[in-house]
């Protein structure tokens, strides 16, 4: 038997931080809870990294006090073994100071509970590394809670990995600042699943790149929200591939703002369903270049409702190929202004008349 199992409380108590340094491993595995307990938080810190890695049993470390884990610096806490670890209470979990923070090992981060990972404050959050975000286990990321997430830095939100993002809640998706969404890597914005999309703010929609809006799935596109598609800048639209412009719903077409419109391309305006160009509004319709009516499908053409083609300018009429202008309907034809009419050239008006 250990000498150090016939220690009192008031022994233990006592000790200075030379006799804490002659303990044996063995003496410390050996101290009961009332034992362990009876070490002051002033002597805590004098125990080396051997002492606490083997020493501290995954029981014993149950029996700390919240003001001894307090205690524990950052490179004590590193040596904690991961099991030993994974035994702090939510209550310690939550007592680790700040500084102590940057001491947890990826191991012992990964052995982190739920419950144990929603007991950690913001400001500990805040103390996290990318290392230690990195470590964390998607049942990990989804628990933290959304002031928390927030905290963490943005440098530590870039290197969040796919599953991770993909395991954030809709309300932790909200909670983060327009610079951790516009630190996300394409691969991350790439597995925003629907309901994510749904969740993001018009700043955050802002906030992104042309590079992280070309990377959303058709789905995700089509899942932002019609108010929050403002905050897509002309050159975000431009962006966007024609299989991702035929996720948008006739809304959110409908929703596009003239400047946003304009920024099509005509192969973009060409990728356009014949809903979606039912969808178009007037205002839209008034601002189509010359190449994008170019760019428009024979049905696209055909498509086109009778105020809106009322509304085209006499650049795009002028633009129409032989082939569209045989597409259109006896009502576009009708609804021509005098203006568009005289727009029309020698072959046009030949294709009107076959």
């Amino acid at each position: 038997m250990s000498f150090a199992t016939t220690f009192t409380t008031a022994q233990i108590a006592s000790l200075s931080t030379s006799q804490i340094l002659t303990l044996a491993t063995a003496d410390i595995a050996a101290f009961n809870s009332d034992q362990l307990a009876a070490f002051t938080t002033s002597q805590i810190p004098a125990f080396t990294t051997a002492q606490l890695a083997s020493g501290i049993t995954t029981t014993q470390a149950a029996f700390l006090t919240t003001q001894q884990v307090n205690a524990l610096t950052s490179t004590q806490i590193g040596a904690l073994q991961t099991a030993s670890f994974a035994a702090l209470s939510t209550n310690d979990i939550a007592a680790l100071s700040t500084s102590a923070i940057g001491g947890i090992s990826a191991g012992q981060v990964k052995a982190l509970t739920t419950n144990q990972v929603v007991a950690l404050s913001s400001n500990q959050a805040a103390q996290l590394t990318s290392a230690q975000i990195a470590a964390l286990t998607t049942n990990a990321i989804g628990a933290l809670e959304t002031g928390d997430l927030a905290a963490i830095k943005t440098a530590s939100i870039a290197l969040l990995s796919t599953a991770q993002v993909a395991a954030l809640s809709t309300g932790q998706i909200t909670s983060l600042a327009t610079g951790a969404i516009a630190a996300l890597s394409t691969g991350a914005i790439a597995a925003l699943s629907t309901n994510q999309a749904v969740a993001l703010t018009s700043a955050q929609i802002a906030s992104l790149s042309t590079a992280q809006v070309a990377a959303l799935t058709a789905n995700s596109v089509g899942a932002i929200e019609t108010a929050d598609l403002a905050g897509l800048s002309t050159n975000d639209i431009a962006a966007l591939r024609t299989s991702q412009l035929a996720g948008l719903s006739t809304d959110q077409v409908a929703a596009l703002s003239t400047n946003q419109f304009s920024a099509m391309s005509s192969a973009q305006v060409g990728a356009l369903s014949t809903n979606q160009i039912v969808a178009l509004t007037t205002g839209q319709a008034s601002v189509l270049t010359a190449a994008q009516a170019a760019g428009l499908s024979t049905n696209g053409v055909a498509a086109l409702e009778t105020s809106d083609f009322a509304a085209l300018s006499t650049n795009a009429i002028a633009a129409l190929s032989a082939n569209q202008v045989k597409a259109l309907t006896t009502n576009q034809i009708v609804a021509l202004t005098t203006n568009e009419a005289a727009a029309l050239g020698t072959a046009q008006v030949a294709a009107l008349s076959t």
